[in-house]
């Protein structure tokens, strides 16, 4: 059945060229409410960017969602973080839509999960139905919007994905209804010297620019003396009406002397690129300051494909004597547009502000492999860890070791291998390789144990050690107490916690049956539904066991009663 779905997403394909590149009217709304939005397609997060739009549910969870046109159900995922509950369904115009955060799925879908998840015995599963075996057609209620996964309130977050590519599409391009009449919001104006001979207003280190803005809505920088290659970076949001959030803009165009030296939108981008989001905002400026600038040059390890047009990659020289007017229109795809002029004159001047030396003992080449031994610890580059090369802070300890820090990003996970041997064995089991963060408070990275070396991998610079976990997990029931008769209760909920390592496992039974706990990370919630009818007994014993990521372990019984 798999390879009939791709025969079919084969015969699509061939047929998306004779169609409009956006349908306008094939898609209903996901929602029955007006579609405010918290969350755009294309917007800046960490180490992503954003794949569709996160739309509003009135601050409260349960509300129908619908399928947006035929199609099938090809794709079903529950987890704890991500996406939570999702859903993807396929369409037969080529597209499928993409239903996250859920609450619940759809009665005749919420069954299906629920017998995979029995049979796995597990709260997380992933699915693919076969192509047809979960038929939907536009308008059915498919599921019940929620909070679950990674998300930070009530939202649906909803995506257009092309079925062949798997890349996701701006769902506005597809006719919905979202109103936004504001001019994107700009906060700041930087600029780069991108050679060693570059200065800009006497600076060889990026400096903010000033500007003001005009009686007729646009902006107009302060005049800028700069000499050598350049490149200019703005830090700025959109927002749309009856909603405060601060969103992404759309696109982004510079011109110089009305010439294009660079344009991009998030019209579209594949997820295998996401990541590159950390070469187009300036990622240092980030971690001390906490804004993203967005920079309208390309940096040779820039890998995006969300540019429409590159002039010299975006970068602007600046000759002696030439004056050049360069402008930005920073737009929304509404059409709603603000424009900055920056004045240019190329003049030769004194360096005042000169580049900080960040030179160290040591230096990693970002094309290939790199080894550190730091005494208590070694770690381990592969090639192309890092976007460029760079001269990298390590400091040596006994039991900690500090790995730069995390004003530059990693692209690909590196290893850091701790050496136990000075622990006796019972103690090992205890320990953990933890991240410190700046208040020295220890979080559990993934810690693999074997062949006398404890090893981790991860993408986060900064500093680790070792770390002893002797307490076991907490257990509280949050709904119930001992004895009780629960005969109208719907649920079961309790209260699962750890100090330390953090909770690697929980399971539950009712009268000696696995029962489906529902996990709930944010508010450390686990729960069972009685619709599950795993059993009809009267007397119900009631076994949770909760484990920590050391293997600590904690078990809670309770006896109730249900008729």
């Amino acid at each position: 059945m798999r390879s009939n779905f791709f025969l079919v997403l084969f015969f699509i394909a061939l047929q998306l060229p004779a169609q409009e590149k956006y349908p306008q009217d094939a898609f209903r709304s996901p929602l029955d409410i007006p579609l405010v939005l918290a969350g755009t397609f294309g917007e800046l997060r960490s180490n992503h960017f954003h794949s569709g739009m996160d739309i509003k549910t009135q601050q409260r969870e349960g509300l129908p969602v619908f399928a947006i046109g035929d199609g099938t159900i090809t794709r079903i995922k529950v987890s704890h973080w991500g996406y939570g509950k999702a859903l993807y369904v396929a369409h037969p115009n080529g597209y499928t839509s993409v239903y996250a955060h859920l609450n619940k799925f759809g009665p005749e879908i919420e069954a299906f999960v629920k017998k995979v998840q029995y049979e796995k015995q597990s709260y997380e599963v992933e699915m693919f139905p076969d192509y047809g075996e979960l038929k939907v057609s536009k308008g059915d209620i498919i599921a019940y919007s929620g909070n679950t996964g990674g998300s930070a309130g009530p939202h649906l977050h909803f995506e257009i994905r092309n079925s062949v590519n798997g890349k996701p599409t701006n769902p506005l391009l597809y006719g919905y209804d979202v109103r936004d009449a504001t001019d994107p919001t700009l906060l700041g104006l930087y600029g780069y010297p991108l050679s060693d001979e570059s200065l800009i207003n006497q600076s060889a280190e990026k400096i903010q620019l000033n500007y003001t803005r005009q009686s007729d809505g646009s902006y107009l920088a302060d005049k800028v003396t700069a000499i050598g290659t350049i490149g200019l970076g703005i830090n700025s949001f959109d927002r749309l009406d009856m909603a405060a959030n601060k969103n992404g803009v759309y696109a982004v165009k510079q011109t110089v002397n009305g010439r294009v030296y660079s344009a991009f939108d998030f019209e579209s981008f594949s997820f295998g690129e996401t990541r590159y989001i950390n070469t187009l905002i300036d990622y240092a400026h980030f971690y001390d300051h906490r804004q993203r600038i967005q920079k309208c040059f390309k940096e040779p390890y820039n890998h995006l494909s969300i540019y429409k047009t590159l002039y010299n990659d975006g970068k602007i020289d600046i000759e002696e004597g030439m004056s050049y007017n360069v402008e930005l229109l920073i737009s929304d795809l509404a059409g709603n547009t603000t424009k900055l002029i920056i004045p240019i004159e190329g003049k030769s001047m004194e360096e005042k502000i000169s580049k900080e030396d960040m030179s160290t003992d040591n230096f990693v080449i970002a094309d290939k492999p790199n080894n550190f031994d730091l005494g208590a610890a070694k770690v381990y580059f592969p090639a192309s860890t890092f976007y460029e090369d760079f001269y990298i802070n390590l400091e040596k300890g006994n039991d900690t070791v500090t790995i730069h820090d995390n004003s530059v990003a990693a692209h690909r996970n590196f290893t850091i291998s701790f050496d136990p041997s000075k622990y006796h064995l019972e103690d090992r089991k205890q320990l953990f390789i933890a991240h410190l963060d700046s208040k020295m408070r220890p979080s559990y990275s993934k810690t693999y144990k074997r062949d006398g070396s404890f090893t981790t991998r991860t993408r986060t610079l900064g500093t680790y050690t070792l770390v002893k976990d002797t307490v076991a997990p907490e257990i509280k029931p949050k709904n119930f107490r001992e004895k009780q008769w629960l005969s109208n209760y719907n649920f079961l909920s309790l209260k699962i916690t750890d100090d330390l390592s953090g909770i690697d496992t929980y399971t539950a039974t009712l009268n000696g049956k696995w029962i489906l706990m529902e996990y709930e990370p944010k508010t450390n919630t686990i729960t069972y539904n009685f619709e599950d009818n795993v059993t009809n007994e009267t007397e119900c014993e009631l076994k949770v066991v909760v484990t920590d990521n050391v293997g600590n372990s904690t078990t809670f019984t309770s006896t109730f009663f249900r008729k």
